[in-house]
């Protein structure tokens, strides 16, 4: 790649998904890194127009800061490949792949990942019984964020019937209880590299929703998670397997749940994020600065690991 003051990058964010607040904030952070790495830097809000948009600009780089659908599904990355516009983050199929949480699981349970009971279930299923043994987790098929999910305890009615804002494809899984984990994963050039593990504590409510995520003060990270070493091992080697087998490449993060109580068989790997928050306070950044690497190193990374072709 020609040097950073003559490479042209276009930070893509916003969109139109669930998640845009959140890629909004994100993009502004990465192009504030990649401008204080010394890139060449336009910051453009995905519409509608974004097909002109990217022909004015006319980059050499587009960095993906996109979260949610259109934007982390696969669709904007075949745009970016139909136009031979090199970019950061996975390729097609994994972005698809990673989205789907359906087709995720089949590829997880496929190279032996330990994944938690599920099916497919359409909207037309919920309302008259439970899908499945309570606890569960109704969530839709294609959505980040924690956005739409319902968890359903012992003891609870049946979901209510669906509103007509609710996907029709929907995937009810059973509830994981413990501990909620996170590995941030670089896709090197000689393999996957996991960086460490985090131990999310959300600080108000029973699980990592929305607002926890999102909110200030709405969950503390505990970096390196204080675990058992053979689990953090564990955890590290699952988020590395998960990125190969989608075919993931840049940065990833995988999410798994821990019950303590049932040791090492207690791990279940959740999904894989193909487009990670990107904030110098989000899980994977956070992640990589306690691995000696910073927002601005992390983001240039990523601009010179930037590809079309795969």
């Amino acid at each position: 790649m020609s040097s950073r003051a003559s490479t042209r990058v276009a930070v893509l964010k916003g969109g139109r998904s669930a998640e845009r607040e959140v890629s909004l904030v994100s993009g502004a952070a990465c192009a504030e890194a990649l401008r204080a790495a010394g890139y060449a830097v336009e910051e453009i809000d995905a519409g509608d127009d974004l097909d002109a948009r990217l022909s004015e600009a006319a980059p050499d780089v587009a960095f993906n800061a996109l979260h949610g659908r259109w934007g982390e599904d696969g669709c904007v990355q075949g745009l970016l490949e139909w136009r031979r516009i090199p970019y950061t983050h996975s390729g097609v199929l994994a972005s698809a792949l990673a989205m789907d949480k359906l087709r995720a699981r089949q590829v997880f349970a496929a190279a032996g990942l330990p994944v938690a009971p599920g099916r497919a279930l359409s909207r037309a299923e919920l309302g008259d019984a439970h899908p499945m043994e309570p606890p569960y987790v109704v969530k839709p098929v294609a959505e980040g964020s924690s956005v739409g999910i319902l968890i359903v305890h012992e003891g609870d009615p049946p979901p209510p019937p669906p509103g007509p804002d609710m996907p029709e494809r929907l995937m009810v899984e059973a509830f994981v209880p413990g501990r909620e984990l996170t590995v941030a994963v670089l896709g090197e050039a000689d393999g996957p590299r996991a960086l460490t593990v985090t131990d999310i504590v959300p600080r108000a409510g029973a699980w990592y929703d929305y607002a926890a995520k999102y909110a200030p003060g709405g969950s503390e990270h505990v970096v390196p998670a204080q675990i058992p070493d053979a689990v953090f091992a564990a955890c590290l080697d699952i988020a590395a397997r998960a990125h190969a087998a989608l075919g993931c490449r840049g940065l990833s993060r995988a999410d798994l749940r821990w019950d303590e109580r049932r040791g090492l068989e207690g791990l279940a790997l959740l999904e894989v994020n193909t487009q990670p928050g990107m904030t110098p306070t989000s899980l994977a950044p956070e992640q990589a600065a306690a691995c000696g690497i910073s927002f601005e190193a992390l983001n240039a990374w990523l601009v010179e690991d930037a590809s079309c072709d795969r």
